[in-house]
């Protein structure tokens, strides 16, 4: 077995979030935002929380007045300023970057500066050496100041294949003027994990304390970043769920839960890793940004199973088919339900939702059901809501609190103030039958108003019913107009949220069965 490296002394997770981050296309960051992922952060138990580029923009500006006004109480972490090196041919003293980078307060400041010798002809339009004395000056009147300072060696890794002495010339310059840590960037993504280690050992060599920013571009951002960790490395560089311009920056929650439950480095403690899952999905609520259901420990399907022979074998024990714990990062083992299920599927789906189906004659039957259902067209891995109805009637346990008798919808091209559609629905609930219309935009729109409509008086609970969600999927276009069609509908209450799934020859059918089935387990508990 490979023997992993000791934990140094100390060791950084530093958190790109709030500017790396919020370079990724489509997504915007305002103030607010920042001060509320900034304290998720905290919370997760981050070293530090780069928080922007005071001076470069109003936003960024804004949100370290904010912080400095007391906006911002940090537990845990400490707020970093992020600039770059003074301007060609000034002198950092002097320098308005520079002085917005003290005006933001921070005890750390991190700097970027270039390290690639193109980069340094092409892009500052200057000489090597004004280049290293815009580090040194830069970085040794900040220390000066007062401050913390880290430097980021912007494309590193490619400046140090072109001209490897001058790029371990930056490095050492940093380290000369009082930089704490020097950060080697892969800006570019382009790196391999094989590729790390001899250049971060080249780097280590002139003594100073290196961290690592890896961009994701070949798909191995977080593989060059423990890579760069074997090396030596003790400052890591990532953002939450792995945001970050083009295919975006290391995910520092992978980083870190690999670090902690692999190499058994305590970088946090552990109860604040357990909220890793939380914080995740609260920063993709934050930044509208879809969670990824596959994304490493902390995902949906993170520990979701599907195969029968899986859970067979999870049922003798849930490691065998697990890596770690899925408490450990506060997520949980979901078991999925589909046509590839056995029974140790349903017996363990059964148990999570509170139903004993230890007999294999009925683990048999269910299973067979949802098999045949399947072939239908049915998904019952995404819809636990309508699986549990399924189990419920199997196991006759289903409680009706409405029946169905009739329902129709009309829709037209004419459109008024209440929508162009108009639905009819008719129900009993116990022994009384009521019969409402609901008018709508589109017919799923219509039904929903004329079921909540005939519920309501019965049961007010309909009335907290919202339906979020709303997905159609053709299962056989080979059939044409003919196509059976699948729909999946999400619906809260405010305090739960439950999918459910219909399927019909046409999309109203199946709109209708899965708002049916929505609004009958919505009051099974009621």
């Amino acid at each position: 077995m490979t023997t992993l490296p000791v934990a140094p002394d100390v060791f950084h997770l530093y958190d790109t979030t709030l500017r790396d981050g919020a370079q990724q296309e489509g997504l915007r960051l305002t103030v607010a935002d920042k001060l509320k992922i900034a304290r998720l952060l905290d919370d997760l138990g981050v070293g530090f929380i780069e928080g922007g580029w005071p001076g470069a923009n109003p936003n960024d500006t804004a949100f370290f007045a904010s912080a400095a006004a007391g906006d911002l109480t940090l537990s845990n972490a400490k707020l970093a300023a992020f600039g770059s090196t003074r301007r060609v041919g000034g002198k950092a003293s002097g320098d308005p970057l520079t002085r917005a980078l003290l005006d933001a307060r921070t005890e750390v400041i991190c700097l970027v500066a270039k390290s690639h010798d193109e980069h340094v002809h092409r892009a500052l339009k200057t000489d090597l050496s004004e280049n290293l004395a815009m580090v040194s000056d830069t970085v040794s009147f900040l220390v000066g100041e007062g401050r913390r300072v880290f430097l980021d060696c912007e494309h590193f890794f490619d400046g140090y294949r072109a001209n490897p002495s001058y790029a371990i010339e930056v490095v050492r310059t940093a380290a000369d003027a009082g930089a704490e840590v020097v950060v080697l960037c892969d800006t570019n993504g382009g790196m391999l994990p094989q590729w790390m280690g001899e250049i971060v050992s080249a780097a280590g060599a002139v003594g100073v304390d290196l961290g690592i920013h890896c961009h994701n571009d070949t798909g191995c951002a977080v593989a060059n970043t423990l890579a760069a960790v074997d090396a030596g490395a003790m400052h890591v560089q990532g953002t939450m769920n792995g945001h970050g311009e083009r295919t975006g920056n290391a995910d520092l929650i992978t980083v870190a839960a690999n670090l902690q439950l692999k190499y058994g480095w305590d970088v946090m403690p552990a109860e604040r890793l357990a909220r890793a899952t939380l914080v995740s999905q609260g920063v993709a609520a934050i930044t509208h940004v879809p969670p990824n259901a596959r994304q490493p420990y902390v995902g949906h399907s993170a520990f979701a199973h599907k195969a029968g022979l899986h859970a067979s074998a999870i049922k003798v024990d849930a490691n065998l088919y697990q890596h770690t714990d899925p408490r450990l990062v506060g997520n949980d083992m979901r078991m999925l339900v589909s046509d590839m299920a056995g029974r140790a599927n349903i017996q363990l789906k059964g148990s999570e939702l509170g139903f004993d189906i230890d007999d294999r004659d009925l683990a048999a039957r269910i299973t067979d059901t949802v098999k045949r259902r399947e072939m239908e067209g049915y998904s019952y891995e995404s819809a636990d809501a309508s699986f549990e109805l399924l189990l419920r009637a199997e196991t006759d346990q289903l409680d009706l609190r409405f029946e169905v008798l009739k329902w129709r919808v009309l829709t037209s091209d004419e459109v008024t103030d209440e929508g162009d559609s108009e639905a009819t629905v008719k129900v009993r609930v116990g022994d009384k039958v009521r019969s409402r219309v609901g008018e709508g935009f589109g017919p799923l729109n219509a039904l929903d108003k004329a079921l909540r409509s005939a519920l309501k008086k019965d049961h007010p609970a309909v009335e907290s019913f919202e339906l979020t969600d709303y997905r159609v999927r053709i299962i056989e276009a080979a059939y044409g107009t003919d196509a059976i069609t699948r729909v999946l509908i999400d619906t809260t209450d405010g305090a739960r949220t439950w999918t459910t799934v219909g399927v019909g020859t046409n999309v109203v059918e199946a709109s209708w069965e899965a708002l049916h089935d929505a609004y009958l387990w919505g009051l099974i508990e009621r």
